[in-house]
């Protein structure tokens, strides 16, 4: 977080210790309000937002405990507050300290400990405000938006298999959400509070796959692999028929055992972990051709559950709209736009293809790039392109949504289901036909799931 200016208010009813506390603290660069009595502290704190407020017990109109324990029955979280007084004691501090205060100092102050407090206090503050702004992401993260039977019957599933221990697989095509699944099953798990791991297993070499998994030991030095972090939590394996073969077995081994060794190590890990895997391709198909291992399929395939294309549940799209142009006003500061109700009908018959990333994509890219604070029907059919105003196989693939390894794939399903079918559906043809060798063609028809 970028660290602006920091606002201080200083609430005391003495002048001269009100101005000679302001000046100081302006002298080290702070920007500085005043109040005389609690009813302007009430009236700055709320225009001004203050980063740390310096509050004195004993004011005319109402003092500052009573203050104190007002303003930490408001809604919204109060910034570190520093009491101070020269009428001090032990009640008056435990008491300020059991309301929240952040610390007390006592009159007359001391300028090197009145600036290592505030300077304390501050660093409390800017915690504080990313903390909140952690958890407002994490809620963005975690719940399911829509409120279509496909989405609630799948929430309701994943808060019933929360309850047990049971390794469940997500299925589903690109961009259909099953990492957020994932994070609503481990947040209603007995593990909301250990750690969520999550990897995309086609993004580790194989070469770097055991220490990225296992970790290592080297010359005493020890790397902590996925399985180590994820302890006393949850382990996502995105993408799993992807895994090469020499850790499929070393996974399944770690797994059935609780333990394993790291590289170069000769002590045995115990861990304490949940896997949960997803896939785009059915995984049964890759242990009949041999790709995956059948004792780890059916290790990580106590429950599947099928993620559902968002065309198929299609009535989500404006509450989807919604959340997004929330989210990205909340977490990227950009400007309120909406969607003109023209501009929703159109999206919820639209074929999303990238689905729910598809969706998010176009939301971001619409809010950056436009002006005025409604989103209309033109300036939608401009972003996605001349797909959207005449659908056909010539048109502009909706797949250019996707990240390029996804876009890729698509095209080259795309590609073979075309040359296939010019083919009259003959492999050896179709091999000659692109110049492919055919055993190397016939693994790439399985992995993309294209029929003979």
């Amino acid at each position: 977080m970028s660290k602006q200016i920091p606002h201080i208010l200083v609430v005391d009813d003495e002048p001269d210790i009100r101005q000679l506390v302001s000046e100081i603290l302006e002298d080290e660069g702070y920007d500085v309000s005043m109040a005389e009595n609690a009813q302007k502290a009430c009236e700055l704190k709320q225009q001004n937002d203050p980063q740390l407020i310096l509050l004195d017990i004993w004011m005319p109109d109402t003092d500052g405990i009573t203050l104190l324990k007002q303003w930490g029955q408001e809604d919204t979280p109060l910034c570190p507050v520093v009491v101070m007084s020269g009428h001090g004691s032990i009640e008056t501090a435990v008491e300020a300290t059991r309301l929240g205060a952040y610390d007390f100092l006592e009159k007359p102050l001391s300028l090197a400990k009145l600036l290592l407090t505030v300077d304390r206090a501050l660093e409390a503050s800017y915690l504080q405000q990313e903390n909140a702004g952690l958890k407002q992401q994490l809620l963005f993260e975690v719940e399911p938006v829509g409120k279509s039977a496909t989405v609630e019957r799948l929430k309701e599933q994943l808060k019933r298999l929360a309850q047990h221990e049971v390794r469940v697989l997500f299925v589903g095509e690109a961009g259909v959400g099953k990492k957020l699944y994932a994070r609503y099953l481990h947040h209603h798990s007995a593990r909301r509070d250990g750690a969520f791991i999550e990897v995309s297993v086609g993004n580790i070499a194989p070469e770097n796959s055991a220490v990225e998994f296992f970790g290592k030991e080297e010359n005493g030095v020890i790397h902590q692999g996925l399985l180590e972090q994820a302890h006393g939590g949850t382990l996502f394996l995105d993408k799993i028929s992807e895994m090469d073969q020499a850790t499929q077995s070393r996974l399944f081994n770690a797994l059935e055992s609780n333990s394993f060794l790291r590289v170069g190590g000769n002590h045995a890990i115990h861990v304490d972990i949940n896997i949960i895997a997803s896939t785009r391709v059915a995984l049964e198909d890759e242990v009949s051709a041999g790709r995956f291992q059948q004792d780890l399929y059916y290790l990580l395939n106590v429950v599947t559950l099928d993620i559902k294309p968002l065309r198929e549940h299609s009535e989500d799209v404006p509450s989807l709209l919604t959340f997004y142009v929330d989210y990205f006003i909340k977490m990227e500061k950009l400007p309120f736009r909406k969607f003109s109700m023209a501009a929703q009908n159109f999206l919820r018959n639209y074929s999303w293809h990238g689905n729910t990333r598809e969706l998010k994509n176009l939301v971001q890219r619409l809010m950056i790039l436009g002006v005025g604070s409604e989103i209309e029907l033109e300036e939608v059919k401009n972003a996605l392109g001349s797909i959207a105003e005449t659908p056909s196989l010539d048109s502009i693939p909706e797949f250019f949504n996707l990240p390029l390894k996804e876009a890729r794939e698509h095209f080259e399903k795309s590609y073979l289901e075309y040359h296939f079918e010019q083919n009259s559906g003959s492999v050896a043809k179709l091999a000659a036909a692109i110049e492919m060798e055919r055993t190397h063609l016939y693994r790439k028809l399985h992995a993309l799931n294209i029929k003979r």
